[in-house]
């Protein structure tokens, strides 16, 4: 894959970091009016019935992920959310269950499908789209639909986040999975629980990069960020790359001065008192 420090590639392994620094101050005075924005993005949306009948809606989004050292998008990246129809009352009466693994994988080829329409990607543009770990542990038809992709004239790059399970997963099937998909115009990212320990377990495969979600990680007070801050020091010296999603905007410059390289900025609806 292209080695373009912007790009979701590695770059090489980290410098040495102080993740308990909160990095405004230099950033602020190395950058001045550097700033990213959550922009705009499309979505479309599709359902799949699963092999219990239930009828799931799945609404794809094209976010814009950001190049933190530039502060510039870089790659698009699909977000992907699963509901029941109807929404919560539909679920009345209803166990709750796991999917079955033919249901992921249904999900998961409809997502490859649609994804790429939806991304569009051009020869020198850059997309990711989720896969459950157990669609790219098991699924040879989502293996054949990513060569396919690779066959088209102006593929561009895609990265596969994949999701679920993979703290749990063993490092030899994780390195084995990372391999074999992990050529030409494709590649595997690892989308993991916000936990430094799942972080320092990665150390031990090749992963391109490190997805983190701060959806749930307190980084607002100056006193949150010092936690947040180890934990992305700690990905980063595990992968040569760590993307933070939902990552506030005002914590951009923050955020890269702690190890982070990419991110996917959370909407900041403005409050009127």
């Amino acid at each position: 894959m292209r080695n373009d420090p912007g790009r979701l590639t590695p770059p090489g392994r980290a410098p040495d970091l102080n993740p308990a620094d909160d990095g405004l101050s230099e950033a602020t005075a190395r950058i001045g009016e550097r700033r990213s924005y959550a922009a705009p993005y499309e979505s479309l949306t599709f359902t799949v019935v699963t092999r219990g009948r239930r009828e799931l809606v799945v609404t794809l989004a094209a976010q814009p992920v950001f190049d933190l050292a530039r502060s510039i998008p870089v790659a698009r990246r699909i977000r992907r959310s699963v509901r029941h129809r109807g929404g919560e009352s539909a679920l009345t009466g209803l166990v709750r269950r796991t999917l079955e693994p033919a249901d992921l994988q249904r999900i998961d080829l409809d997502t490859l499908r649609n994804g790429l329409d939806l991304l569009r990607l051009g020869t020198n543009d850059g997309g990711v789209l989720p896969a459950f770990w157990r669609t790219i542990t098991s699924s040879g038809r989502f293996e054949i639909l990513c060569a396919e992709m690779q066959d088209r004239p102006t593929p561009g790059t895609l990265l596969i986040e994949v999701m679920g399970g993979i703290e749990q997963a063993p490092l030899d099937a994780i390195r084995d999975v990372i391999e074999h998909f992990g050529t030409g115009s494709l590649g595997l990212i690892l989308h993991i629980a916000p936990d430094p320990g799942a972080a320092r377990r990665l150390s031990q495969v090749p992963a391109q990069c490190l997805v983190l979600d701060f959806a749930g990680v307190e980084h607002e007070s100056a006193r949150d960020w010092q936690g947040a801050a180890q934990l992305i020091g700690t990905a980063r010296q595990a992968c040569p790359q760590v993307m933070l999603l939902n990552l506030r905007p005002d914590r951009g410059l923050a955020a890269e001065a702690a190890g982070a390289t990419h991110a996917v900025f959370a909407g900041m609806t403005t409050v009127i008192v």
